[in-house]
């Protein structure tokens, strides 16, 4: 499967209680000028962002979607005034907090 393409790499699947990440949080984030360049800039700056797991370009309102992880409230409210709000394009910013987590990502179907 590796020499077909199958697999992109292999990960320890770590538990986020363990490692003190007590709040899932997902922020719908909007931009009010839509330009090339701004949206690229945001893209590249948030793959440094470890707090952010996962980030996807979406349809709808909301420009892109961002799945964070954080110890606790105090820590996102820090997070979403010291590093979302001053991203590059982004105007406003949704959150929606993960209550409980009732299916963790396992990887994809397999036919």
């Amino acid at each position: 499967m590796e020499s077909e393409g199958f697999i992109d790499g292999y990960r320890a699947m770590l538990s986020r209680k363990a490692l003190g990440l007590g709040v899932i949080a997902f922020a719908q984030v909007r931009f009010s000028v839509h330009d090339r360049a701004r949206s690229d800039r945001f893209e590249r700056e948030i793959q440094g962002i470890e707090r952010i797991v996962s980030c996807h370009n979406i349809s709808g309102t909301a420009d892109f979607l961002l799945q964070i992880v954080v110890r606790d409230l105090d820590e996102y409210g820090l997070f979403m005034r010291d590093v979302l709000r001053t991203l590059p394009g982004v105007t406003s910013v949704e959150s929606m907090l993960s209550l409980r987590e009732v299916k963790r990502d396992v990887g994809l179907p397999l036919p």
